[in-house]
């Protein structure tokens, strides 16, 4: 339809004029963009950092006065009676320690449409959503202009140290990262994961350009609906750019763990793919088979050389570097819960290093990697003391909850961390638990330990995840005579038993021999070392510990439970220890195929009465006792609903005995 305008002398060059105004606002625009690619200076950005780690504490004093004065007018700083006053002393002296429960109640009334200054002195624009892997439960956290401005600064001095030692020029990278549908709150405010977030700030694209790290892969593939399909484009773009890749990263290890798992089973039709020009029919979602498929051509060549290296590779072992012959490092977080992925990510990278990124949560970040040759292990992180204002409660006086400054931490303790944000959270309990290893210049540099949080006490137990990680590695050694390595783990506290016991859930990538099986059941008990745990074992306050062994897929079916729950695969991290989530833990005692307590050949066989029996008296027991029979029996055991059933659970039982008792000869 034309539009046709009256002339009008005046108006017609008034509206030219801002006309020509807007193209020159827009053409300036772009040059300043063009200079911002080009001003990032590698050199500066240390030099920035080296000064203000020089004087951590004058900085950390002004960081805190910035938040204050620039959030002085929010609700929940009013109501603490500081009056105006920016000083740490002051600042601990009238604002309380919190988790997150207690900021919730003020979280909820900005989602649901409070414009008021409440926590922030400016609106909160978005919030985060945490995966709710670590937790049970997703929480709102606010996201706003600040903190993604801290975000790029911590990418940017980490990539400076980072280049330093690994230069990369005019690249590109293989970044396996996915972005999670976004939706509103009740007051219309968009929510997303932290991640999702990120990737869908356009400060993040840009400062990708000026550290030379663009993606192989088009928007479309990173903010798909379908992971499975994102996954797939991934590793076809890797491939179609494969020469131009220095760097494969992704938030955490595990996402690249599983794009290589799945590059396992689908090498072939990628060189199909790549063969024929043609992009394969598994992708259906239109507006990634479009921009896909506007990269592909026919290239028998590539097809030919790519199915000749993965047929030369011996069980996978350095797929990376077959794959991409420039790469020269690889990138993601790669501490704490992701430790256990770093033996086949190693595999999978042959000699190339692998870099763990910095150190920092959905609520804020912490440090910065700036010794990018200590492998992961030894990992550190320099806080950054102007990203936010932080804290640290001492582990041995935890209970005294008074923590020290940045500069007051001792070389050696371990310590909880306390964050003050810039966007919203004040003195905040992260949760998470750190050594100080040293420091960089006057600010500490912090090694993860784990989180705080303890698996359920059965008795005086206190074990944490980091006691079940080293418990798992402990016992997965005993695999090795059979070419067998963990794919995954998670636990659970079985309190339906009397006494209740430990439940260990493995996914192996075989299957392994009874006695193993036993020998591994046996070591992971004798591992964790707490004195707790320990002695309440002698006495019988805690019953054996059980290994369950998990069908083929089973995590990757928990991973598509939590994406469509909201989380994005990019932040997904394996739940270490389910405790209320009855979907999960449906999904673990759904999929066990073996189990064994203290000795396969006999604990497993007196496990089973044990449980056949408490089942009797199923009205005294409940459910969770005739669920415990269900997954010891590999989830094909019959439900006793009553006394005449027994009969045929037991003759049940006995042909399943077969199968998990060896017979001696």
């Amino acid at each position: 339809m034309t539009v046709i305008i009256p002339y009008k002398p005046k108006e017609q060059s008034t509206l030219f004029f801002f006309l020509c105004l807007s193209l020159r606002l827009r053409f300036t625009e772009s040059v300043q963009m063009l200079e911002t690619l080009d001003e990032f200076d590698m050199e500066k950005s240390i030099e920035d950092f080296e000064a203000m780690t020089k004087d951590a504490e004058r900085v950390q004093r002004k960081t805190l006065k910035k938040i204050l004065e620039e959030n002085g007018s929010a609700e929940y700083l009013q109501g603490l009676g500081l009056n105006g006053r920016t000083d740490p002393e002051s600042f601990k002296a009238c604002v309380p320690l919190v988790t997150h429960k207690d900021l919730d109640p003020y979280i909820q009334r900005i989602a649901e449409g409070d414009s008021s200054p409440i926590l922030t002195g400016k609106p909160v624009p978005s919030f985060s959503v945490s995966s709710g892997t670590t937790q049970g439960r997703p929480k709102f956290l606010p996201f706003t202009d600040e903190l993604m401005e801290t975000t790029m600064q911590i990418f940017q001095t980490s990539f400076a140290f980072r280049n330093r030692e690994y230069p990369i020029a005019n690249g590109r990278a293989l970044q396996i990262i996915y972005s999670s549908k976004q939706f509103k709150t009740q007051g219309g405010l968009p929510v997303g994961t932290a991640t999702t977030n990120v990737y869908r700030n356009h400060k993040f694209k840009t400062t990708m350009k000026t550290m030379q790290s663009q993606c192989c892969s088009p928007d479309e593939v990173i903010f798909g609906p379908d992971f499975q399909q994102s996954l797939y484009c991934h590793l076809l773009c890797g491939i179609i750019f494969r020469d131009e890749v220095q760097m494969i990263s992704s938030a955490f290890a595990h996402s690249i763990v599983l794009a290589f798992r799945t590059f396992e089973l689908v090498w072939e039709e990628l060189c199909a793919d790549i063969q024929d020009g043609v992009l394969s029919d598994r992708i259906t979602e239109p507006s990634i088979r479009s921009a896909v498929s506007k990269l592909l051509s026919p290239n028998p060549k590539l097809a030919d050389l790519i199915h000749g290296k993965c047929s030369g590779l011996s069980n996978w072992y350095g797929l990376i570097p077959a794959l991409f012959p420039n790469v020269k490092y690889i990138y993601g977080i790669m501490t704490g819960s992701m430790e256990p992925y770093l033996k086949k990510l190693r595999h999978y990278a042959g000699e190339l290093p692998l870099l763990s990124a910095d150190y920092g949560s959905s609520e804020g970040w912490v440090g910065a990697n700036v010794n990018p040759k200590l492998p992961p292990e030894l990992a550190t992180f320099a806080v950054i003391p102007n990203v936010g204002y932080y804290e640290f409660i001492p582990l041995r006086n935890s209970s005294g909850e008074r923590p020290v400054g940045l500069t007051e931490v001792t070389v050696g303790e371990e310590y909880e961390v306390v964050l003050t944000s810039v966007a919203g959270l004040y003195r905040y309990r992260l949760g998470d638990i750190v050594k100080v290893v040293g420091f960089y210049n006057s600010t500490p540099e912090l090694k993860f330990v784990c989180r705080s949080n303890l698996l359920p006490s059965i008795n005086i137990d206190k074990n944490t995840e980091k006691d079940l990680q080293l418990s798992v590695e402990e016992a997965a050694k005993l695999l090795a005579a059979e070419k067998l390595e963990v794919v995954d783990f998670s636990s659970h506290v079985d309190l339906s038993t009397d006494p209740g016991h430990y439940v260990i859930f493995w996914e192996l990538n075989g299957e392994p021999t009874h006695e193993v099986l036993s020998e591994c059941c046996n070591c992971l008990d004798k591992a964790f070392v707490d004195a707790g745990y320990m002695s309440s074992r002698k006495v019988n306050t805690i019953g054996p510990l059980e290994l369950r062994i998990l069908r083929k897929g089973t995590f990757q079916k928990i991973l598509i439970h939590y994406l469509a729950q909201g989380a994005a695969a990019s932040q997904f991290k394996t739940p270490r220890c389910v405790l209320n989530n009855k979907k999960v833990l449906q999904i673990l005692c759904g999929n066990v195929k073996l189990c064994a307590t203290e000795n396969i050949s006999k604990g497993v066989y007196v496990r089973v009465l044990e449980l056949l029996c408490l089942n009797l008296c199923k009205r005294v027991c409940g459910v969770e006792a005739i669920n415990s029979t269900k997954a010891c029996l590999g989830g094909t055991g019959r439900l006793i609903e009553d006394i005449r059933d027994l009969k045929m659970c037991f003759l049940q039982f006995l042909l399943w005995r077969d199968v998990l008792v060896p017979r001696k000869i």
